[in-house]
């Protein structure tokens, strides 16, 4: 967090972007101040400049990065922060022009999930979306990475990985991909039992800051951190919600989001991304105080058809309503509920609402086979939940609830309904 521990003083940063027109540059260089605050930087000052497109070797003009060098000489910074991807070429050239430490957007925010991971798969995602991403920023940096000296972009696989020859990276990335496979196995197993045990999901997505902790707390006391940052928590939690009628489904956080998250991150962090694939119900939580909060709802749901979740049932839940004096003037998308997790209000009219939206694809009979169609029976106990058993005379009775696919085919043996 400190460039220096000696003198405990946090890195000062100056927010650098260019602004041609392709997205609104100064809430995204508001974002970025917010992602600079989380790092443990102090921003002291911020620089947009409009251009038909950023300079090629210099991201800014030299004319620019002048001014900033001679304003801010006696201003003791030691970081430009830059709002977009920075090519190696581009990093390397301001860094010899301005002699300040620059890292841009998505090294920034691939420092904050090295420092919010705390599970054993978290840490090996964020590793390798770091090795990915600075893998062909080696070439040259020797220098640079010798006279950094730690603080923001420095965090994670650290400084000797950095300078490790190519091979030895290739290498480690192969390693930390193959352990990830091994849980993604252990979560595609994980998915499909919870299927066969007729467990239905409920997954929670949405831009980072929105209140996802903090609604998961009030819905199941998960004690999963909640803080006014931005990516306080990172490792995706998982809790059982008993809905009204006294249904049980698993609640399923995941990791925020937010504008232009790195494509490396998003592959990394594929395996625990696709809970939202697979499902039954997805809450879209989104900061309805939030003056950008119709953008959010955009960045989610494209995000969701990226993944391939697109024709999941949805639930926009717009929090923090407590913050807004007319609800009227909050953007929705399809079917909507407003609450405020802190407080508790319209937290029954979400409860109703998921329970709406869960599929009505699963029901519970009670069965009696005879002896001589025991196949039958089979087909229940390969998909289906079975309650319990038990050897009649006249057959097997089975209390099970399956999928209505074989319960339409298996209506004949219905003996009596729970």
């Amino acid at each position: 967090m400190y460039e220096n521990e000696e003198n405990l003083r946090p890195e000062r940063a100056i927010l650098c972007s260019v602004d041609t027109g392709e997205f609104d540059a100064e809430v995204s260089i508001e974002e970025l101040r917010e992602l600079a605050k989380t790092a443990g930087a102090e921003v002291v000052a911020t620089v947009i400049q409009a251009r038909p497109a950023p300079d090629a070797a210099l991201f800014l003009g030299p004319g620019k990065l002048d001014e900033i060098k001679d304003f801010y000489q006696y201003d003791n910074i030691d970081v430009l922060i830059f709002d977009d991807e920075l090519s190696p070429s581009q990093q390397r050239n301001i860094e010899k022009y301005t002699k300040f430490k620059v890292i841009d957007r998505t090294t920034l925010i691939l420092d904050i999930f090295a420092q919010h991971a705390k599970s054993k798969e978290g840490k090996l995602q964020v590793e390798l979306a770091q090795l990915q991403y600075m893998l062909p920023r080696l070439g040259g940096q020797g220098a640079e990475l010798s006279r950094l000296g730690g603080g923001i972009g420095t965090r994670g696989p650290g400084e000797s990985k950095l300078e490790s020859d190519r091979r030895h990276i290739h290498r480690r990335i192969d390693a930390i991909k193959r352990e990830l496979k091994d849980v993604e196995k252990r979560r595609n197993y994980q998915r499909t039992r919870r299927k066969k045990d007729g467990v239905q999901t409920v997954v929670i997505v949405g831009y980072t800051n929105a209140g996802k902790s903090t609604l998961m707390n009030h819905l199941t006391q998960a004690g999963v951190l909640a803080e006014n940052k931005l990516f306080a928590t990172l490792d995706p939690k998982s809790q059982a919600l008993t809905l009204p009628s006294g249904r049980e489904v698993m609640l399923i956080d995941t990791v925020g989001l937010v504008r232009r998250l790195p494509h490396n991150l998003v592959e990394a962090f594929k395996s625990t991304l696709e809970e939202t694939a697979s499902a039954d119900v997805i809450l879209n939580v989104c900061d309805a105080s939030d003056p950008c909060s119709a953008e959010h709802l955009t960045v989610t749901r494209d995000l969701l058809l990226e993944l391939g979740a697109g024709d999941r049932p949805t639930v926009n839940v717009m929090n923090k309503c407590d913050l807004i004096y007319n609800l009227n003037d909050v953007p929705t998308i399809g079917n909507t509920v407003y609450i405020s997790a802190l407080r508790g209000n319209g937290i029954e009219k979400l409860l109703r609402a998921i329970e709406d939206a869960l599929p009505k694809d699963r029901e519970r009979h009670t069965y009696l086979f005879p002896y001589n169609a025991l196949k039958e029976a089979n087909m229940v106990r390969e998909d289906g939940k079975v309650y319990s058993e038990k050897y009649e005379d006249q057959g097997l009775l089975i209390d099970a609830e399956c999928n209505i696919k074989y319960v339409n085919k298996l209506r004949e043996f219905i003996h009596e309904d729970n």
